[in-house]
């Protein structure tokens, strides 16, 4: 195989995970078929990845890369993500993600008894931070960054919340919350843990990038980007290439190609699951982002206050 073709047939797993053409040309098995992204084998796993990208997809935009994530190695049985080598994306993926008790009601819902992710609990590995959630099959691994920054995050974090993570087992209150989740319809694994393994996918060309979700009517899901890919890749990376999740596309409004100016610059597309008949509701606002010294300066405080 030349290695043109070769690149061709990892081209869009590229595209989707960030992976290097050197790393991934190992795994084509000379079938000619381009490689595709590996799903979660283990519903655990996608569950667990489903509550990591909810969670940190509310970080925003504070570098180039949606979510803080640089790249990922999907495998079946883990997940490894490599984040921006900046203080502020470590402090932020440890704030959102570590579970403590929230000040609830004895009538809310065990959903919102926990703030961060249930359950959720790390362990220094050799290589960065695992993730992992005490008795289950899964664990997406944290690299990219000196390890000891999470550890100088989390003691600023002490002080201020009741963090759960020196505790070995679930709490009660973790247990009800889980199970909630599992129960609701809100949150489908079988759309954020796909997402999640694609997340490179939903980055721009520009400087700024951030991707959210959230679940919008019944189990309907709610995807948007700010200054995203242009929608024709976006389509053929989650609907039609190799990387594909059979995603069909129901209604789409798209100034990607356009050659004049719009009022309203946004592009909105309606993907639907056809096996669950869920939609996923995008919209790319297209806010135009740029690096200037302004924020410069922010991300620069941010680092800063990051371990103090």
């Amino acid at each position: 195989m030349s290695p043109q073709a070769s690149l061709g047939l990892t081209q869009d797993r590229r595209r989707c995970t960030g992976e290097s053409h050197q790393a991934l040309s190992a795994l084509l098995e000379g079938d000619g078929r381009p490689l595709p992204v590996p799903a979660a084998r283990r519903p655990e796993q996608a569950l667990l990845e489903t509550a990591v990208f909810l969670a940190c997809c509310k970080i925003g935009g504070v570098c180039e890369h949606p979510l803080g994530i640089v790249q990922v190695r999907p495998d079946e049985d883990q997940l490894v993500i490599r984040l921006a080598n900046e203080p502020c994306v470590i402090y932020y993926w440890a704030e959102l993600l570590l579970p403590r008790l929230s000040d609830h009601d004895e009538f809310s819902s065990p959903q919102d008894w926990i703030v961060g992710v249930p359950g959720l609990r790390y362990r220094r590995e050799r290589g960065g931070i695992c993730l992992y959630r005490p008795g289950m099959p899964a664990s997406i691994l944290l690299t990219g960054f000196n390890p000891h920054w999470w550890d100088l995050v989390v003691n600023r974090l002490a002080p201020d919340y009741d963090l759960l993570q020196p505790k070995p087992d679930w709490t009660p209150e973790e247990s009800a919350a889980y199970a909630a989740a599992i129960a609701s319809p809100c949150d489908p694994p079988s759309i954020y843990s796909p997402l999640l393994r694609r997340i490179r996918a939903t980055a721009g060309p520009g400087p700024i990038n951030s991707t959210d979700a959230w679940h919008a009517v019944g189990s309907n899901v709610r995807l948007e980007t700010t200054d995203g890919p242009p929608c024709p890749d976006l389509i053929r990376l989650l609907c039609d290439g190799p990387t594909g999740l059979g995603w069909e596309v129901e209604h789409k409004r798209c100034t990607c190609l356009c050659d004049h100016t719009h009022a309203d610059v946004g592009c909105n597309i309606d993907f639907c699951e056809p096996a669950t008949g869920r939609s996923v509701y995008y919209a790319n606002a297209k806010w135009g982002r740029t690096l200037d010294d302004r924020r410069r300066e922010r991300i620069a405080e941010l680092n800063r206050e990051a371990f103090v």
